[in-house]
């Protein structure tokens, strides 16, 4: 439930700058994350300054020399691999305008309803004739696209090539610099905020008076488009790849469209980088992508490409984040591509950590989160009814679950005796009260444990067997990523196993009365070092063969909760590995279901805690994504052992459930040690 909130505030954070933007950066913002809006209420272009000439209409030999230009920096596209259709990687290509114009499978719909159907194929003239907020509607649901917008697209740019629309333009307010712009067309969005039709560019300044002068020079800086900004560099920057001297190389991000300057997995949340995870990982195919000139002045291009004259959406309306972009001629980088740049240009993206150090980090949490907000928001609006009834059923669940237990007396003394789930949590919240160094010093070990792994990680990725893999295709392929991921995931996991054992030493010795501290919990751990590392071994193999298919996964939590308890068994009563094994099993039977949902609703919150503080500090917060990650490993600092205290108490109660003599009388309470 909480998660849910979360997620829907990390897809609604999206649109809370657009209402409050001023009118340059409504007029960046592309529609789909935009509000419907009526035509009074679109941003006016940017005003020129009163004292600037107007501009000189363009000469052949301007003309020649912007077609020279656009050829010379005609970008390199690569894309996501897909090698099968409707499967990973990125379906859509950039395509020809002229693919969706006098096509039976698009309409032109006015602006009065959602179905005022005006006409069947339109033509480039037809639209080009303005139509302010009328729309094109592609075949498909924009809401639930399946594989329809992708089979569509391959089907109408049969025969043509990927295209790009280059233009030369000069800005009367900032002389002295010219910008060389390329366009894309993508006939579908497949981001989080799903809408028919996407518009995309990438741009290039060159520090001189007009196109004839811009040859003998060469571009200063360079813009890629992501989302309502772009993303700058220096022309000869070390992010920026340039083929042939000249080719910049771009990476759309699979879905959204948004451009890279390298491979990578892009975080995004903010309205400005766009709410989510774009992906730019190889493999990649590099496209064959043909470059149109687009002519400079107005009169002229609209001759030569009509559509640019359509003042309405290019895709399906629908409300807020999913309706349809308007054109390239709407964007204030149209007009006012220098000043556009001077204003919504950043000078880097974030990238998601490659490494796992530390259970589920807040970057790698954040993207499925809005991912799920997304879905979540998707059934939202398409049938609110039906998700509000869910989501109050699900309170309506928890407040019943809650009041069907007793919380108190929660008195974590003595330590085994039988408690309603209530009581245990209860109980484990005031044992953890009263030993907070204790307990948070047992939590410590995770920081070690966090440098070690991102230390081994990067002696793997950078300086290690894994650097060619890097280089061949940057540290997220596929190779990288599973050695890297295996191994944060394999020492978060004996992490783990190390402060939960050390929790149920400490519990035991708190209940027998005997003083503890951090080091006596751990030389306890030490002691039982083998039949623990047999127990976590078997644990973590055979519940991981049983998750390969989604046919055992059930079989393994069933597994899991059985023997479960393996490791209490081997600290509480010295038992060897196949023993506590038994033992687990033999505690657990009969309680299966009660044992289930006690573990899963506390392990549930103690993993998902940590992300979620992470997530709403990436809303809220410009801080680090590392540091972010930082503090979300110290929240698991305190979680993990309160995890493992109701774990412990939980097995304690099962033990006298099974029959168990109850260890010993109440004893008077101890000091526990604190930090050594």
């Amino acid at each position: 439930m909480v998660a849910a909130l979360i997620a829907l505030l990390a897809v609604a954070a999206t649109s809370v700058p657009a209402q409050q933007a001023t009118a340059l950066d409504a007029a960046t913002t592309p529609a789909a994350a935009v509000p419907v809006v009526a035509a009074e209420d679109l941003p006016p272009p940017l005003p020129e300054p009163e004292d600037v000439p107007p501009p000189e209409p363009s000469t052949p030999e301007q003309d020649r020399a912007s077609a020279e230009l656009i050829e010379r920096y005609a970008p390199v596209v690569r894309i996501r691999e897909q090698l099968e259709a409707c499967g990973d990687g990125e379906p859509y290509l950039p395509v020809d305008v002229d693919v969706v114009m006098d096509n039976d499978g698009v309409a032109l719909r006015g602006p009065w309803t959602q179905n005022d159907l005006v006409e069947i194929a339109p033509s480039e003239e037809r639209i080009g004739t303005g139509l302010l907020e009328y729309h094109l509607d592609f075949p498909g649901d924009a809401l639930n696209p399946g594989c329809g917008y992708e089979q569509w697209s391959r089907q109408i740019s049969e025969g043509t090539a990927p295209t790009a629309y280059g233009r030369v333009v000069t800005e009367r307010a900032r002389p002295g610099k010219v910008a060389v712009q390329y366009w894309f067309f993508y006939v579908y969005n497949d981001f989080n905020n799903l809408h028919e039709g996407d518009w995309e560019m990438i741009q290039l300044i060159i520090d001189a008076p007009d196109a004839v002068a811009a040859l003998d020079a060469e571009p200063s800086s360079v813009g890629y488009s992501q989302h309502s900004s772009a993303e700058r560099a220096e022309w000869g920057d070390d992010k920026l790849e340039i083929v042939d001297g000249t080719h910049p190389v771009v990476y759309p991000a699979e879905g959204s469209h948004a451009n890279f300057f390298s491979p990578g997995l892009y975080l995004g949340a903010s309205s400005a980088a766009g709410v989510g995870c774009d992906d730019t990982t190889g493999p990649h195919t590099e496209l064959d992508t043909e470059t149109e000139a687009v002519p400079t002045d107005t009169e002229d291009y609209l001759a030569g490409y009509p559509w640019l004259g359509f003042e309405g959406r290019w895709g399906e309306r629908q409300e807020a984040f999913y309706n349809g972009p308007t054109g390239p001629s709407m964007k204030t980088q149209w007009a006012s591509p220098i000043r556009w740049s001077e204003r919504s240009w950043r000078d880097d993206s974030a990238t998601v950590p490659l490494g796992s150090s530390l259970g589920p980090s807040a970057t790698g949490a954040f993207c499925g989160v809005v991912e799920a907000g997304s879905n979540l928001l998707l059934q939202l609006i398409r049938n609110p009814a039906a998700v509000l009834l869910a989501l109050a059923a699900i309170v309506i669940a928890i407040l019943v679950i809650a009041t069907r237990t007793t919380w108190s007396p929660s008195d974590p003394y003595p330590v085994a005796q039988r408690r309603s789930w209530g009581r245990i949590i209860g109980a484990s919240r005031r044992m953890y009260g009263r030993h907070p160094l204790l307990f948070s010093g047992i939590g410590l070990v995770y920081v070690p444990v966090m440098l070690v792994a991102a230390g081994l990680q990067w002696v793997l990725v950078e300086a290690g067997e894994l650097t060619s893999l890097v280089d061949t295709d940057g540290d997220q392929n596929a190779a990288t990523v599973f050695v890297v991921v295996l191994l944060g995931g394999a020492i978060s996991l004996l992490a783990y196993f190390c402060v939960v054992a050390a929790v149920a030493q400490a519990l035991r010795d708190l209940g027998a009365g005997v003083p503890v501290t951090v080091l006596s919990a751990y030389r306890e751990v030490r002691r039982h070092i083998r039949p623990l590392a047999l127990v976590a071994a078997r644990l973590v193999v055979v519940c991981w063969v049983l998750l390969v298919f989604v046919f055992t996964a059930p079989l393994a939590l069933f597994y899991a909760v059985r023997n479960g308890f393996a490791v209490q068994a081997v600290m509480m009563e010295d038992r060897a590995a196949g023993d506590a094994f038994r033992r687990s099993r033999e505690v657990v039977r009969g309680h299966w279901w009660r044992t289930t949902a006690v573990a899963a609703l506390v392990v549930g919150l103690g993993a998902i805690t940590g992300p979620l503080i992470g997530v709403i500090l990436l809303l809220v917060s410009d801080g680090s994504f590392n540091v972010i990650n930082l503090i979300t490993a110290l929240v698991y600092v305190v979680t993990i052992p309160f995890v493992a205290l109701v774990l412990g108490y939980l097995y304690l109660d099962l033990r006298i459930r099974a029959g168990s003599p109850e260890a010993g009388e109440d004893r008077p309470e101890v000091a526990a040690g604190a930090l050594p």
